[in-house]
């Protein structure tokens, strides 16, 4: 084993040690079980360390096999963040300017399903810093759910984890946090691109609503 590899392992365990300490997350699966099958998890994304908090619940044998995916014009802006971001949680690295982009997205997951990952994905494109419960959804999910119909799409609700680290604060606000999974959805034949991505995003606020009726 490898230095690199050492270091990973201990800095991922440091990671999640430490996602549970400040934010005493439980994970809760409303309509879909653990289980290791090859999937693609779709969540609100409000904070920087959404996908660190979805992959911190993950059973082990889950979290091994699931990778983010990222903007790889902000993990590969020093070592350290390359180091984290490539080998601790072995995210796909997206180019988000489509001028520099020598590779397709959709492809980029597509392979990396193909190869028997699964993909933490945040629909919304960017951080949600506004009032709006969800910002529209990019059609990159979509494009994906097109090119391989046969992987579950599961939505993800993250709650409170905003409230961690509020926008202008140094240190986190140790606060409970949850992360709901849902039922899991596939793109139905001759679904439009508008309707599909309709039924994604009331996924996700079906989960958000039952959150708030617990």
């Amino acid at each position: 084993m490898s230095i690199t590899t050492v270091c990973a392992t201990i800095s991922a365990m440091a990671i999640i040690l430490l996602a549970r300490i400040v934010t005493a997350v439980r994970a809760i699966w409303d309509g879909v079980e653990p289980v290791p099958s090859k999937r693609v998890y779709f969540a609100n994304h409000t904070s920087n360390g959404d996908f660190v908090l979805i992959w911190t619940v993950l059973p082990p044998h889950m979290r091994r096999m699931t990778r983010p995916v990222a903007a790889a014009d902000y993990w590969l802006t020093s070592k350290l963040r390359t180091f984290i971001g490539c080998d601790v949680f072995n995210a796909v690295l997206i180019d988000r300017n489509p001028e520099t982009r020598k590779e397709d997205p959709v492809s980029q997951m597509a392979s990396a399903l193909d190869a028997g990952s699964s993909l933490i994905l945040f629909p919304e494109g960017t951080r949600n810093t506004t009032d709006d419960v969800l910002l529209p959804f990019k059609s990159g999910i979509f494009h994906l759910a097109t090119q391989r119909p046969d992987v579950d799409l599961v939505p993800v609700w993250i709650e409170n984890l905003n409230q961690v680290m509020p926008k202008g604060e140094f240190l986190p606000i140790p606060l409970i946090c949850t992360v709901r999974f849902g039922e899991p959805l596939r793109l139905d034949a001759n679904e439009t691109k508008d309707d599909f991505l309709a039924r994604s995003q009331s996924a996700l606020l079906n989960l958000k609503e039952d959150g708030d009726l617990v």
